[in-house]
């Protein structure tokens, strides 16, 4: 594959890239215990509408159904199921008592709004998403039940998968508290990325395990912050893991700095974070670690770091900070209404305006046929025209392919299976597939288009496979042409407006290493170092995005990958000096000199890729000892 990217252009390599990792299984036996078993139920009872509103609910639901601890799954399979009952709610009542004109108007504003929201992270962009497209479904689904029961069915359908979701057991989940399997995965999954940090200093792996053990801290603060009744952890076992994860700050710590040193680590460093990260998937006690050599400021704090951990894995520990701050409205605010949130907006509004406007006109002109079901086009085009579900280019190339392969697909189960047991069965089967298919899109849009084939059929309209084909290859060309339309300010906005966060998060990491708190506040500077870090992981992900995208919409982003890893190189030396002043309290002169020719380097390529910073930053560096 590494052969194929290389020969063949950036869009079209992302379209043939697919996720790699185990199976799922966990996910895959909620999947086929959510929609399928909800149809059957609906077509025994004699309610099949019912039905397929609350299978197209779990089935929703289920494409936000990720790895990661209950309690995170609260928020990213709740919160866009209420967003899409609100959606439904008011396509329903829109479609049954305005016109065409109006209709396609109040969907552009709504679309507007979602997107604009969609800019402040994947929960909200999940959310933005549903809404849309359940709001094109039921005011283009005509269903016998009033759009309140419609709602209501809906979130109960995906609120069935979350139960699943909090119920059931992982798979080999036996140690401790099985609610807690995600969590102590997560955490344990942090140590794992530290001793794999220690073991490539000095190599050419150093880079990329340190990007990796930001993703791993990432999630695990994501997997134990999720919503709660209680602004603590209540329980002794969340307590520890919220102890365990706060030993492995100093440790990252300790191991950012010695790859930023790049001297190789003795074998037996690496030893201690694997048995750590061990002790937490097992719920077991550490034993003795081994220690390194203490002859290096970041060996000495490595050493301390591990002490401290074996301290709290034995004996527990008060520590249950996760090091983060929470986003205040006004930042929300801001996020919404600033350039990535306008762009964002005005990209998915005018997408999924024009689709509804064209459905509309195929629709009244009879295009469709008998029946009336016109919403696939808009909810295709809200799919593609989310920026964060891939490059413009991959997606749609991916859409169609997925498309045609799964309309295929369909009729000739269709042909062979019996009604409507069999298609109850398919929607089982393709709810089970969905958690495998999510790690390419063109296999996720043959599944879902399967999937709601299935539903649809079975509630009563026969023979949509083909026009699905040529639906969605008009809404390909509608957000093909809109994604390439000049926009209104500066193209972009998403990455810079991440890309100037980043930047502004590692001046105040910097800010604080550099001033007085560095040792008296190593909380208030783990913080800090995380925010950095996640920005920074943020940043690049836009930036990766948006360079695989077609050249015309490319190259508004170039620049950006040089600040970036300036800024990486940036955070990485703060949390050098961090370490160095912790250990005698001055800086060598490789740290200054590091600093200030950092410093240059990013304000020279600020300036190329015309980002702003905010002023009166001021960045005192302290003289070397």
């Amino acid at each position: 594959m590494s052969r194929l990217s290389a020969a063949v252009p950036p869009w079209l390599a992302h379209a043939l890239r697919a996720q790699r990792g185990p199976v799922p299984w966990s996910a895959v036996v909620r999947g086929a215990l959510a929609a399928g078993p909800l149809l059957l139920v609906a077509v025994l009872s004699g309610r099949t509408s019912v039905g397929v509103v609350a299978a197209l609910g779990a089935m929703l639901a289920g494409i936000n159904d990720r790895p990661g601890s209950r309690r995170a799954a609260v928020r990213r399979l709740g919160v866009p199921a209420l967003a899409g009952a609100g959606g439904l709610l008011v396509g329903s009542y829109a479609g049954q008592h305005v016109g065409a004109v109006t209709l396609t108007l109040l969907l552009t504003v709504l679309g507007l709004l979602a997107g604009a929201v969609s800019a402040v992270g994947p929960v909200a962009s999940g959310a933005g998403t549903q809404l849309l497209v359940a709001a094109a479904i039921g005011a283009g689904m005509p269903l016998p039940e009033p759009g309140w029961q419609r709602a209501l069915f809906f979130v109960g359908g995906a609120g069935w998968l979350l139960v699943l979701r909090l119920a059931l057991p992982a798979p080999g989940a036996i140690a401790g508290d099985y609610r807690f399997d995600g969590e102590r995965d997560a955490v344990g999954g942090v140590y794992d990325a530290v001793a794999a940090l220690l073991e490539a200093v000095g190599g050419p792996d150093a880079p990329g395990r340190r990007v990796a053990l930001t993703a791993a801290l990432d999630h695990a603060q994501d997997a134990l912050g999720g919503p709660r009744l209680r602004p603590y952890a209540s329980s002794a076992a969340e307590r520890r893991l919220h102890a365990q994860y706060a030993a492995a700050l100093p440790l990252a710590e300790a191991a950012t700095a010695l790859a930023w040193a790049g001297e190789a680590v003795p074998a037996r460093a690496v030893e201690g974070p694997r048995r750590l990260a061990v002790a937490v998937r097992t719920s077991t006690h550490t034993g003795p670690l081994p220690a390194p050599a203490r002859s290096a400021p970041a060996l000495r704090a490595l050493d301390d770091a591990l002490l401290h951990a074996a301290d709290t894995f034995d004996r527990g520990g008060d520590d249950s900070a996760l090091h983060t701050r929470r986003r205040t409205a006004t930042s929300l605010a801001r996020t919404v209404l600033g350039s990535a949130g306008r762009e964002y907006g005005l990209r998915v509004g005018l997408c999924f305006g024009a689709g509804v406007a064209v459905a509309q006109a195929l629709h009244h002109a009879r295009w469709y046929g008998s029946h009336a079901h016109w919403y696939w086009l808009p909810a295709t085009a809200v799919f593609l025209v989310k920026p964060d579900l891939g490059p413009l280019a991959s997606r749609v190339i991916c859409r169609a392919a997925g498309t045609v392969l799964g309309a295929v697909l369909f009729a000739g189960f269709a042909a062979l299976l019996p009604r409507p047991a069999g298609l109850v069965a398919l929607v089982a089967l393709c709810g089970a597939l969905i958690p495998v298919a999510t790690r390419h899109f063109a296999a996720q849009t043959a599944v879902v288009t399967v999937l709601v084939l299935s539903l649809v059929m079975v509630g009563g309209e026969p023979g949509a496979s083909w026009s699905r084909i040529g639906e969605t290859l008009l809404a390909c060309a509608i957000v093909l042409l809109v994604g390439h339309l000049p926009a209104l300010g500066q193209r972009g906005g998403g990455v810079r407006a991440r890309l100037t966060h980043a930047a502004e998060a590692a001046h105040v990491y910097l800010a604080h290493v550099l001033g007085d708190g560095t040792t008296d506040d190593r909380a208030g500077r783990w913080t800090l170092r995380r925010e950095a870090y996640r920005a920074l992981a943020e940043a690049r992900a836009s930036i990766d995005l948006a360079a695989a995208e077609l050249p015309a919409l490319a190259r508004h982003a170039e620049g950006t990958d040089e600040v970036a890893a300036t800024l990486e190189r940036l955070v990485d030396t703060t949390t050098a000096c961090a370490v160095q002043l912790d250990d005698n309290g001055r800086l060598t002169p490789q740290h200054t000199e590091r600093i200030t020719a950092l410093l240059d380097e990013l304000a020279e390529g600020r300036e190329r890729a015309g980002l702003v910073v905010k002023e009166g930053q001021a960045l005192p560096v302290p003289l070397a000892g």
